[in-house]
């Protein structure tokens, strides 16, 4: 299964200076590489490895992740916003899946 779909809350105004709550949550099973499947065979280790948030081009936010980590990771962050702009947000798993998701505001 790959990073197939995120969730973002991300308010659409704000105001100078606000400091407003980001929130992520994407579909990834998390896979430990400790388990095993019905038939005894181990299943393969499938993890997001790292995290990370950028408002307008800056790293605002970053987490690396381990195998500890639940299935569809969430993550809550505060954010003081001082312009309009753009929050990238990039999730990259073990096997080199990368998925990005893009939410604009608007700072007034």
């Amino acid at each position: 299964m790959s990073m197939t779909s995120a969730r973002i809350v991300v308010p659409k105004t704000a105001k100078r200076g606000e400091v407003v709550e980001i929130k992520t949550l994407i579909k990834h099973p998390m896979e430990t590489g400790y388990r095993r499947d019905h038939r005894g065979q181990v299943i393969p280790r499938h993890i997001i490895q790292r995290f990370v948030a950028t408002y307008n081009g800056e790293e605002v936010f970053s987490a690396d992740l381990t195998q500890g980590v639940a299935a569809n990771p969430y993550f809550a962050f505060p954010l003081r916003v001082e312009e309009s702009g753009e929050i990238t947000f990039t999730w990259t798993d073990d096997r080199g899946s990368t998925h990005t998701e893009k939410a604009e505001i608007t700072v007034a």
